[in-house]
């Protein structure tokens, strides 16, 4: 019988299954933690939730005042809290039981959520806006560095870029339902429903949340003080590709967030539900990407993927500013997310793999900071450029292009963070390892069980593995 040649549909169907394999997400962290699982399930349910009030809020604040500088100083007004908040979650994440923090600060959402939804039924009160805010931020900055040192406890090392692209899945999942959720329903129930909706979903992650193990303080951790925020001040100046991975997400979103124009933008292109749109969008197109993360695990110069991915970042926003049409608007930010998000994948595994235990809260902190408060700087930025040019796309277009400035003068300027390779970095050895435990198995909380083992692609692997995602 004649040889039917190498183009046969079994072969062609057999190299589509291996692609499938590099791409499709790993899931092993799932199934060899039963704490992951349930630290997953709360950062979804409550990560759902906060993005229904992402949407609410701002559109509120446009609806009282018909200002976007105002929505953009109610994101400027979470800066200062955000920042002091994180710097103290990060003392704490390495000096308390990190699943105390964790509960305490979903508890602080859900109250937070709860007194909107009053406001928009009763009071009407743009000020009250700017106190949740507050509050609900410093919530936020309290519990984030808590979870972000908890995950390298729950997962080997070959496993954290699985899960950071995991995390991703679910971050980018809600960012894309909630938003949606969120205009639908403004639209439909009305701002209150929008609120208690985020208040039940934060019910729900306290649920979760209950279920973790305890996790008390790192091995060797010292109190809370300004001496241990020095300590990782001082760390993340010795280190090059940490310091750069932070100074260039700060620029990114400095000059390229121009989340504070979505409501000008959204008014006269039909309100409420394009509004939604534009929020879904970014999260629609990191959802792509995080779905499809398999082909992480074998990229191992990880700083010169996140220099790389914020250019695309600012090509994309530079673009929303010049879209024709809402439909161009939507697919330019859904580029941006994904460009995002492959920063956003290996700035987390860079941080996983190369930061010692003891200092992983306090990084954590930090490394908040780099990325949430690019963001307030970045809508502040963007709404006073639309009020003193006049022009929104003016102000949208500057940002995405000086993105791709900040992104070449960190390059150039933190040379180590372009020459990052996981495969010839060499971890600080914990003080809690053995020879036979050298800090690659599963910390506390973690449950081996029999079945899979490494995940897809990891045959095909030449190096160690890496390891992982932004909100």
């Amino acid at each position: 019988m004649a040889d039917p040649g190498p183009d046969r549909p079994q072969d062609r169907g057999g190299a589509l299954l291996q692609v499938l394999r590099r791409i499709r997400p790993d899931i092993t962290p799932l199934r060899h933690s039963a704490d992951y699982r349930r630290l997953y399930a709360g950062q979804g349910a409550s990560l759902a939730g906060s993005m229904i009030t992402f949407v609410a809020l701002p559109y509120q604040a446009y609806q009282l005042t018909g200002s976007s500088l105002v929505v953009a100083l109610l994101s400027f007004a979470e800066l200062v809290p955000l920042v002091l908040s994180a710097l103290a979650g990060g003392l704490l994440a390495d000096a308390a039981d990190r699943r105390v923090m964790i509960l305490a600060a979903e508890g602080i959402g859900a109250g937070a959520a709860a007194v909107l939804a009053v406001n928009a039924t009763l009071w009407h009160q743009v000020w009250l806006l700017f106190v949740v805010s507050v509050i609900a931020a410093s919530g936020f900055g309290l519990q984030r560095p808590s979870v972000d040192a908890l995950v390298p406890q729950l997962v080997p090392r070959s496993d954290l870029s699985a899960a950071a692209a995991l995390g991703g899945l679910t971050g980018n999942a809600a960012q894309l339902v909630g938003p949606l959720l969120g205009g639908t329903l403004i639209a439909t129930a009305g701002l209150p429903a929008a609120y208690w909706v985020d208040a039940g979903t934060s019910v729900i992650g306290l649920v979760a949340f209950s279920g973790l193990s305890s996790f008390p303080a790192a091995p060797g951790a010292d109190r809370p003080s300004f001496r241990g925020l020095a300590e990782g001040l001082r760390y993340v100046r010795s280190r090059q590709e940490i310091l750069g991975s932070y100074l260039i997400d700060i620029a990114a979103m400095f000059f390229g967030a121009p989340y504070a124009l979505f409501p000008a933008y959204a008014a006269r292109l039909g309100g409420a539900a394009a509004l939604g749109l534009l929020y879904a969008a970014p999260g629609a197109g990191a959802l792509v990407i995080s779905a499809t993360s398999g082909w992480t695990r074998h990229v191992h110069r990880h700083g010169r993927a996140i220099a790389l991915a914020v250019c695309g970042w600012g090509l994309a926003i530079a673009a929303f500013g010049l879209a024709p049409g809402l439909w161009w608007a939507v697919a330019a930010l859904a580029a941006a997310g994904g460009a995002d998000m492959i920063s956003g994948v290996f700035r987390m595994t860079l941080w996983n793999q190369t930061i010692p235990s003891r200092l992983r809260g306090r990084l954590a902190g930090l490394e908040m900071i780099s990325y949430t408060t690019g963001e307030p700087l970045g809508n502040l930025e963007s709404g006073l450029a639309a009020s003193v040019t006049g022009s929104i796309r003016v102000a949208v277009v500057s940002g995405g292009l000086a993105c791709l400035a900040g992104a070449a003068i960190v390059a150039a300027a933190l040379p180590l963070m372009w020459r990052y390779d996981e495969r010839t970095h060499q971890p600080e050895p914990e003080p809690d390892a053995t020879p036979e435990d050298d800090g690659t198995q599963p910390g506390a909380g973690a449950e081996p069980e029999p079945g899979p083992g490494p995940g897809p692609g990891a045959e095909l692997e030449a190096g160690p593995a890496p390891g992982a995602a932004r909100p």
